[in-house]
Parts: structure tokens; C-alpha cells; sequence
């Protein structure tokens, strides 16, 4: 499962998330030739626990690139920058004590920002679902950011790194027209724009922003390998998964390309994440979810807490037959199984090889 030198190779979780992503990329960055990592998706609403020379790192918007003093990490244009808990993660991983750790990042200044007023839409619009309807957002604003990316009145990172006074005005249009459809909604506007232009200060400082789509070709013609690490899950995609119980990207192989602007005749590997076991965070569809004894020791035994939300995430068996769905989207080039060793203590594992509807069998899931 080496990634060839000078090629692109993506890393993606084959489930809902929670495969153990951060364990295999921290294998292959310390094992292989592994010198730029990049997120291509997602913002801080997934989280990989990653551990280097035995201290623990908790990431959520970080590429896992950052252990490593060889690796370069890219913020593609297709993640969502919530720059508050940018810093926040840089100075809780103790990155930024690292010397010459700014050099080894760039965030691309066509990313998006998350703003406070994305978080509260994120609750209300949650808050307003029925209980059994409801998605199990985790209330970082991450789905309203890429609403206001598809409504067009988004605010990237390059509109931050202008002028002041047009962002300020963006930045206002932009939470006023929250406002009209959730009168509610109490944004310290005062105190976000002073947040910000904080922030905008230590990138200019830093020279954090810029071009990543320039930089990752510059770095391939150089013969670097790039590593993608997708965040989420091959079924939490918002085309491919259990909609609408589903994320607000594309954790997909497709995310890679677009979240970063390299050519899909660039990856040459593609690699699938698998739990031993199945797990869910949240409302939505779980056919093999044991709602028992088996169910709670797969939680406890497994340690199964979600990095992001701190909450208990359901249990059940593999589903070998979504897993094959999952296959035939990404297109895996290898299988990094997880977890086995969770198993050890049952008598008897089961795994789904299929489903029926009505007593007959399907051919693929249901939409």
C-alpha cells in the first residue's frame, strides 16, 4: 500500500466515518515517502485522532501532515475554513511552537469562511426537523457555509486577504440575510469582525493564503507524493450516501478533484477505509445496527465516541453489501481494514452480504 512517488494517492473513509482514517494516515506518512498531505473537503465537523512519537494530536480542520517536519499540507478550495478554530487547533496541538511549521501550510484563498451566524442557522434549522427527521448535525455551521456557497453570497479567504472595508460590507450582507429568515439570530458583529481581522493579520503575517492549486502542480512536477485525506465518509457524501442523512460535501473520490483542483488522471491509488464493525453518529439508516448486548460491548470495547462531538456512536455488524457500493463509487485500489482485534471477544461475527425488500433480493441499496 505504498503511494508511488509523484503521483496523487486518496484516502477515504469506506463507511459513516470513524473507519480509523488518522491511524492509517499517520502509518503512511511515518512508513512511506509521504511528502504533502491534503483536505480536500469537509471543515472542522470530523475529526482524526492521529498519534506521532507517542503524543496524541486531535485534528479537525488540520491536515495529519502537520507530525511530520517532511510533509507539506494544502487547505483546498473545497473545505470550509472555520479560522477561529484554525488557531485554536494550532495552538491546542501545539503546532504553532514547531519551528518553521507556517512554511509547511497553505490554506487556498478559494476556500470558504465559516462565520458565527452559519453556526446558529446550523442549530435552528436542526432544532426546527422533527425528532425523526432530524440529521445529527454537529452545529458547526458547516452546511450553511456551503448553502452560502451555492446561494453565491459565500465569502471566501481571498475576500478576507482584500480589502477590509468590502469584506466588512460582504460580511454584513451576508448575516442580514440570515436574519430575515431567522429573526432570532443574535451575531456579535462588533466582535466576529475584530476576530477576523486578527486573523487576517497572522495569515498575511504568515503567508498562510494562496494559490494551492498552482502549488500542489508545482509539487507534483517536482516528484513529491501527495496523500488526499478525505473527511466523513463514503456514506455520508451528499450524492452518494444515505440522503438526507448525509454530509454537505463530497467525501467521495470526485471531492478530491474538485477540492483541490488536481485531475482525476493524477491519482493513481486509491485507498478505502474499513472498520471491522460498522458504527454511525447520528440519525439515518443502519441495517446491521445491533440494539443489544452485542451492540453496547462493540461501544464500550471499541471505545466508539465520536472525536468531533463527543457523542456514543451506534454499533453493528459490517455490511459487506454497501461496502461493495463503496467499492464501485471509488473505485479501491486497496483496503486498510480496522479494528479487527475488536472482535476478538465475540463467539460469533456476522457480517451482511445483502438485502431483500419484500422477500426479494436487491441489487444495490436503496436510495
Amino acid at each position: 500500500m505504498s503511494p508511488p512517488v509523484g503521483t496523487v494517492s486518496v484516502l477515504l473513509g469506506a463507511q459513516w466515518g470513524d473507519e480509523g482514517k488518522g491511524k492509517i494516515i499517520d502509518y503512511l506518512i511515518e512508513n512511506y515517502d509521504v511528502q504533502v498531505t491534503a483536505r480536500c473537503q469537509g471543515g472542522n465537523n470530523a475529526g482524526h485522532t492521529v498519534v506521532a512519537n507517542g503524543k496524541k494530536y486531535d485534528f479537525h480542520i488540520l491536515p495529519s501532515g502537520m507530525i511530520s517536519e517532511k510533509c507539506f499540507n494544502i487547505i483546498g478550495n473545497g473545505v470550509v475554513v472555520n479560522l477561529d478554530a484554525f488557531f485554536s487547533e494550532l495552538d491546542h496541538n501545539q503546532v504553532n511552537r514547531e519551528p518553521g511549521w507556517e512554511k509547511r501550510i497553505m490554506i487556498s484563498a478559494e476556500a470558504h469562511l465559516v462565520f458565527g451566524v452559519h453556526a446558529q442557522v446550523d442549530g435552528r434549522q436542526e432544532a426546527s426537523l422533527s425528532s425523526t427527521n432530524k440529521i445529527g448535525t454537529t452545529n458547526r455551521g458547516i452546511g450553511p457555509t456551503y448553502s452560502s456557497k451555492c446561494f453565491r453570497n459565500g465569502i471566501r479567504v481571498a475576500d478576507l486577504m482584500g480589502d477590509f472595508e468590502e469584506f466588512t460590507e460582504r460580511y454584513m450582507r451576508l448575516v442580514e440575510h440570515y436574519k430575515k429568515q431567522f429573526p432570532t439570530i443574535d451575531v456579535d458583529t462588533t466582535a466576529e469582525l475584530a476576530r477576523f481581522k486578527e486573523h487576517r493579520a497572522k495569515l498575511m503575517e504568515l503567508n498562510l493564503v494562496g494559490d494551492t492549486v498552482s502549488r500542489l502542480h508545482e509539487l507534483r512536477k517536482q516528484g513529491r507524493s501527495v496523500l488526499v485525506e478525505g473527511a466523513n465518509g463514503a456514506f455520508l457524501d451528499i450524492d452518494f450516501g444515505t440522503y438526507p442523512y448525509v454530509t454537505s460535501s463530497n467525501a467521495t473520490v470526485g471531492g478530491a478533484c474538485t477540492g483541490l483542483g488536481i485531475p482525476p488522471t493524477a491519482i493513481t491509488q486509491v485507498y478505502g477505509v474499513v472498520k471491522a464493525y460498522q458504527t454511525r453518529v447520528g440519525t439515518g439508516p443502519f441495517p446491521t445496527e445491533l440494539k443489544n448486548e452485542d451492540g453496547d460491548r462493540l461501544q464500550t470495547i471499541g471505545q466508539e465516541v465520536g472525536v468531533t462531538t463527543g457523542r456514543k456512536r451506534r454499533c453493528g455488524w459490517l455490511d459487506l453489501f454497501l461496502l461493495r457500493r463503496s467499492a464501485q463509487i471509488n473505485g479501491y485500489t486497496a483496503i486498510a481494514l480496522t479494528k479487527l482485534d475488536i472482535l476478538d471477544s465475540f463467539k460469533e461475527i456476522k457480517v451482511a452480504v445483502g438485502y431483500r425488500l419484500d422477500g426479494e433480493p436487491l441489487k444495490a441499496p436503496p436510495g
